[in-house]
């Protein structure tokens, strides 16, 4: 079975090379074109460009697949399958017709729940208590195909967004690749999305970080785990920005925003119900570190 892979981040590279180990013919790989990174803007590969051509496989980067030449390079590659992880663009019609089996998605959430660019990180955001990987057949429409298979991962009390998402690189890898072994026999039957229990993961952005202590304990505790490691969760605290990697639900209460004390562990603030206790944080123009380390050398006002 010839195998077409696209995708462009560290999941998908995850994904790959788990396809690749259990001897899956992949025969072509598409990713995002390289971009400038860090500081020095230089172009940088994808991870998945890097296992590929560590792989001795073709790397297809185009920007997109308008022109007839893109597709006709796809389709003399004569896939029988395409599988998608976190590709980073919607594919055409075109495109899905190519391969004789299908596009099939691994998707970081529990179809049809969050859908959208950011499911793992809503998830958590959410409070939710359980998520997991979907295989599905792509169609045009976003991540709305017919459900193949789901494998699910509870999320732990204090697990970050980015935690959650390198054991969902792996979860996704072994659905991949045990969807694979089913293809292998045949086209495969699938499940439609029961549109009533579709929701949505909106893109993340800079807008959400700042941290609201009128929500509960619980809901802060979230909000700070579901942005790490990125957008990251801030707060204004007397004059000084500060971005905020980890809080635990404490003891306590008082106006919402209201310091409480510092104490071995962290820094305690009030909520709109309980009170949480900052544990790492980083001030603007500063480095990341324990609250007590930090508040030692800035002494609170007051």
């Amino acid at each position: 079975m010839r195998v077409v892979f696209m995708g462009t981040p560290d999941i998908a590279a995850t994904c790959l090379k788990k396809i690749l180990s259990d001897g899956f013919e992949v025969v072509g790989v598409y990713t995002q074109p390289d971009r400038p990174k860090n500081r020095g803007h230089k172009l940088a590969a994808s991870p998945v460009k890097e296992v590929a051509l560590e792989a001795n496989i073709p790397v297809f980067q185009p920007e997109n697949f308008r022109d007839a030449e893109t597709v006709e390079t796809l389709r003399a590659l004569k896939p029988d399958i395409c599988a998608v992880v976190a590709y980073g663009r919607i594919l055409p019609q075109s495109v899905l017709d190519v391969p004789t089996l299908g596009c099939i998605n691994i998707h970081a959430s529990v179809l049809p729940a969050y859908r959208g660019s950011a499911p793992y990180q809503w998830a958590v955001l959410d409070g939710l208590a359980e998520t997991g990987v979907t295989a599905m057949y792509l169609c045009r429409e976003m991540d709305a195909g017919d459900i193949i298979d789901i494998a699910r991962t509870p999320i732990g009390e204090y697990e970050t967004a980015g935690e959650l998402l390198d054991r969902l690189a792996v979860l996704g890898a072994e659905l991949l690749s045990k969807t694979l072994s089913r293809f292998a026999c045949g086209k495969v039957e699938a499940t439609p999305q029961n549109p009533d229990e579709v929701s949505y993961a909106p893109m993340l952005d800079k807008t959400i970080s700042p941290i609201d202590f009128t929500k509960t304990a619980r809901q802060v505790c979230n909000h700070v785990r579901g942005l790490n490691p990125w957008p990251v969760a801030t707060m204004e605290l007397q004059g000084k920005r500060f971005k905020v990697y980890s809080a635990v639900m404490a003891q306590g209460s008082g106006n919402p925003g209201e310091i409480l004390g510092l104490t071995k562990t962290g820094l305690k603030i009030a909520c709109g119900s309980g009170a949480v206790e900052i544990r790492i944080l980083q001030a603007e123009g500063g480095k990341r570190m324990a609250a007590p380390d930090y508040f030692r050398g800035h002494p609170l006002e007051g």
